[in-house]
């Protein structure tokens, strides 16, 4: 029976590990390949090298915590593995069923503390640190995303401009004996530095995804008494991460721009760099924490900070005054004239096959916050606060649901 619930395991995490490379593959390099500065293939087989970075690194520590630190390992029986990574499992399907991004991490570490209450070995102080690290990496994420959309964005997108290729951005000539590489000659220099960018970011992504990640695969696999070693479980993880980023991952890869239609690339990369600069941070101290929160957290700061941009800091401390030209209403920045699009092409324009927005004969200068209204602004990119509001409702929810969830389920296995 022990050989059966381990293989089912393994399987499990297989599956749990499928899942993520395949969503998590699409996240980071959507941008990349929507503007054909990568093929697909190139993107997955990228992926799953700095994930594997990041895994084997800094990933480790954050298994050691999910497998070690919250509940002692022996509690996790073959057993109570297996009900661990099924609700880590069930957290992926109740997020694309809802459409939320909802956090793999905090569902799992919540099954984990279902387990910890119903053995009473539960680290009620290592809970406190986690649970007060889910509080400030999205709020910090967020007010990152404010400061840099009100303040900072206009100018890069005033300055800084991604091109879409009609063909890809690296070429292969075939005419000799021995292709040789060359890049697309309708590239600018400024193309070729951007492009970079877009590229190295997702490489970033990748690293962080496996450094957080790894562990929601494999973690109750892991330790004393465990199936797998450390190591046995990085590279398990890594491998499951492969399956899904050469073969789901290619869907997600086009489809990444339904999901967030008006995300200018430059405000990706953007969200990218802040989202995956905090769940590093935090997963080198061994800490789970979901990427998916980060980003999305900072993508509404955006967003927001984008929008408030229409108003002086007083303006938005004081009520606004009625009329056409400026309404406050509930948190939201809500302009009654229609705006420029956006510079930059979103992911949307690439995703639809449609031709970003032409450049302007002459770049327009960058309007004081709290003139007439951000040149950058499009009313599809204003702060939402009914979807941040479900969005944080599934964030807590999901966990909860996994701790109430699995606690009777423990308790009886116990």
């Amino acid at each position: 029976m022990v050989s059966l619930l381990t293989v089912v395991g393994i399987v499990v995490a297989v599956f749990v590990g499928f899942n993520i490379g395949g969503s998590s593959t699409g996240v980071a390099f959507g941008p990349a390949v929507g503007s054909r500065l990568l093929r697909k293939t190139t993107a997955g087989a990228l992926f799953v090298g700095f994930g594997f970075v990041g895994a084997w690194t800094v990933g480790r520590n954050v298994i050691a915590t999910m497998s070690s630190s919250i509940v002692p390992a022996t509690q996790f029986t073959p057993a109570a593995s297996v009900a661990v990574l099924f609700f880590t499992g069930a957290s992926l399907f109740i997020s694309n069923l809802y459409g939320v991004p909802a956090s793999t991490s905090m569902t799992a570490v919540g099954a984990i503390v279902g387990l910890g209450l119903a053995s009473g070995t539960l680290n009620q102080a290592l809970m406190f640190v986690i649970v007060s690290a889910w509080i400030v990496a999205p709020l910090l994420s967020f007010a990152i995303g404010v400061v840099v959309g009100r303040y900072v964005y206009p100018y890069l997108d005033r300055y800084i401009a991604f091109t879409k290729f009609d063909l890809h951005f690296i070429q292969i000539d075939r005419s000799g004996t021995i292709p040789r590489p060359y890049v697309n000659p309708n590239a600018s220099p400024q193309d070729v530095v951007g492009s970079l960018s877009v590229v190295l970011i997702g490489c970033y992504m990748a690293f962080s995804a496996g450094a957080s990640n790894a562990a929601n695969a494999v973690a109750p696999l892991v330790g004393e008494g465990g199936s797998l070693s450390v190591n046995q479980g990085v590279l398990l993880a890594v491998a499951a991460f492969g399956l899904g980023s050469f073969t789901i991952a290619r869907r997600t890869l086009e489809t990444v721009g339904d999901d967030i239609t008006e995300l200018p690339i430059l405000a990706s990369l953007i969200v990218s760099v802040v989202g995956g600069t905090v769940i590093t941070i935090l997963s080198y101290f061994g800490i789970p924490a979901s990427l998916a929160v980060s980003t999305t957290s900072t993508i509404i700061g955006l967003g927001w900070g984008r929008a408030s941009r229409a108003a002086t800091l007083a303006e938005l401390a004081t009520p606004a005054p009625e009329g056409p030209e400026l309404e406050v209403a509930t948190g939201a920045l809500v302009t009654s004239r229609a705006e420029e699009a956006p510079a930059s092409p979103t992911i949307g324009d690439i995703a639809r096959q449609e031709e970003p927005p032409a450049d302007p004969e002459e770049v327009p200068d960058v309007p004081d916050v709290g003139a007439e209204g951000p040149a950058d602004l499009d009313e599809r990119s204003l702060f939402d606060p009914k979807a941040a509001k479900r969005i944080v409702t599934m964030w807590v929810l999901t966990p909860s649901l996994a701790v109430t969830a699995s606690y009777p389920v423990f308790a009886f296995l116990l």
